[in-house]
């Protein structure tokens, strides 16, 4: 469709490959935590295999693993083995790693520093402690739901050597609107409609 980049989201199945799956169960199948690359369907990718696919764009590449999910992993081991699919590529500039949970990132940036890393925050949080965090820890973007994102924030981030993308954006309005703000990627499920109207 045009779009310059992908976000696809990442789990860990039950023998430890990265696989491509928003939700931590996929549906008829059962939880992605509990299945070995062998019990996938095959519309189910497995993450080095979307890399290849995606070579030449930027890949935002999204940890879930949080308490509140049933395949929660305390070890970091889907964050800690991106990491070290990312460094055997060594295209650093193409991908980034973001996630909800400080802990993914952390682990990630432990095991190889020069991944991307972004911080992905809700519209309820302070975005300007966030972006504080996200400075101190030393990541390198601020991904804020769109609801949370303004001109001022933007600005506050870039002087602080911080990039900005939000996300899910899929109303031109607003696309726009955010466009104007700065902000430096725009994730979205109609790039198509983005790219036509305003590419």
């Amino acid at each position: 469709m045009g779009a310059d980049g992908v976000e696809l989201d990442v789990r860990a199945s039950a023998d430890g490959a990265l696989v491509v799956h928003h939700d931590a169960e996929i549906p008829g199948v059962g939880p992605v935590a509990r299945l070995g690359v062998g019990d996938l369907p095959v519309w189910v990718p497995l993450v080095g295999v979307v890399l290849d696919a995606c070579a030449g764009l930027t890949v935002v590449l999204e940890v879930k693993n949080l308490p509140t999910e049933p395949d929660w992993d305390p070890s970091e081991g889907a964050a800690i083995a991106l990491a070290a699919l990312l460094g055997e590529r060594g295209s650093y500039q193409d991908f980034v790693v973001s996630s909800f949970s400080l802990a993914v990132l952390e682990a990630v940036r432990s095991a190889d520093p020069a991944v991307v890393t972004a911080w992905l925050t809700l519209p309820g949080f302070d975005q300007s402690q966030a972006l504080r965090t996200v400075v101190e820890r030393g990541h390198c973007q601020l991904h804020p739901h769109h609801r949370a994102v303004t001109g001022e924030l933007v600005e506050e981030a870039h002087g602080a050597g911080v990039g900005v993308t939000t996300w899910t954006v899929d109303e031109a309005a607003a696309i726009r609107e955010l466009a104007d703000q700065g902000v430096d990627g725009i994730i979205t499920n109609v790039p198509d409609l983005m790219l036509a109207r305003f590419g």
